[in-house]
């Protein structure tokens, strides 16, 4: 390698790709934990030691210059290497303590995640667990967790994910609901009624449609982007919902609004990064996480 011809600091293409994808200089100091004007400084100073304008400061903010798009590539590899450093590196730690990133959805997180991690502490009680609900995918590979419990299998090589089994939903309402509203016999009957749902309703309507039961999006009442509002939504009585049965089955003032209809499977993959498999306090929290969710998926299947 060629040392001599790299005259630029590291911490300068962070200030620059930072600025790039967040679109300022102040987006940029808070995603780097920084300040403005170290950030501003920390570009001037990439601008002077490559010999080019990486940015027209415009009213409306940064602009990227053609050398600065031209940068951009080599700055977004340079990131992905430096963040592929961390991973390795965090994956050789072999202490049982620390910090370890959960991602699932908020429904996940606020009903069936606790428990487990209660019987976690008492046996690694130096990890101390970050919890992203969310039912956005979180990038593995870039760190924004550690490991994932997601419904659909990775694609993605540098990850390795585990099929712990498959949970089981079905449709439930506030008891109250269902007095005022009248029980459903048939699912024809269950799509004449209220719905709560969540975000993306419009996908829920095509599941629901496919599966025989003509709802449609003005069936849907109420939706939200957390699957914890929907439930307590739906236990206040505003409607039905779709829920996994063991929450549903074991809330008193709730129950299944069709009775007899099968449920629907839904299956529970448990992922981490390839590196990270190698680090201990990593490798305990996904074995407790695995054995919890594995014990309470009532379709249990390895993959």
């Amino acid at each position: 390698m060629n040392w001599q011809a790299v005259s630029f600091d590291w911490n300068q293409v962070r200030a620059f790709l930072a600025t790039a994808e967040e679109g300022s200089f102040s987006g940029a100091a808070r995603a780097l934990g920084s300040t403005q004007p170290t950030v501003g400084r920390q570009v001037s100073g990439l601008e002077e030691s490559l010999g080019v304008t990486l940015f027209e400061r415009t009213v409306r903010g940064p602009m990227l210059t053609e050398a600065g798009q031209d940068l951009l590539a080599h700055a977004q590899a340079m990131g992905e290497a430096a963040t592929l450093v961390s991973v390795v590196a965090s994956g050789k730690s072999q202490e049982v303590t620390g910090q370890v990133t959960v991602t699932s959805s908020d429904l996940m997180a606020a009903t069936v995640l606790p428990p487990i991690f209660l019987e976690l502490q008492k046996t690694a009680p130096g990890i101390r667990i970050e919890i992203v609900a969310s039912s956005e995918f979180s990038n593995l590979s870039q760190r924004e967790a550690d490991i994932a419990i997601r419904h659909v299998r990775p694609e993605q090589p540098d990850l390795i994910a585990r099929h712990l089994g498959d949970f089981r939903a079905n449709f439930y309402a506030a008891s109250a609901y269902l007095e005022k509203a009248g029980r459903p016999r048939t699912l024809q009957e269950l799509a004449e009624h209220r719905f709560v749902g969540t975000s993306n309703v419009e996908r829920m309507v095509e599941v629901l449609q496919a599966r025989g039961i003509p709802v449609r999006l003005e069936s849907f009442v109420a939706y939200t982007g957390s699957g914890a509002a929907m439930w307590e939504m739906t236990r206040a009585g505003l409607g039905i919902c779709l829920v996994p049965d063991m929450l549903g089955d074991g809330e008193p003032t709730v129950e299944r609004a069709v009775p007899g209809v099968p449920s629907i499977e839904f299956p529970i993959w448990l992922v981490t990064h390839r590196e990270l498999r190698t680090s201990r306090r990593i490798r305990v929290v996904y074995d407790a996480l695995a054995r919890g969710l594995k014990a309470i998926a009532p379709v249990a299947r390895e993959g």
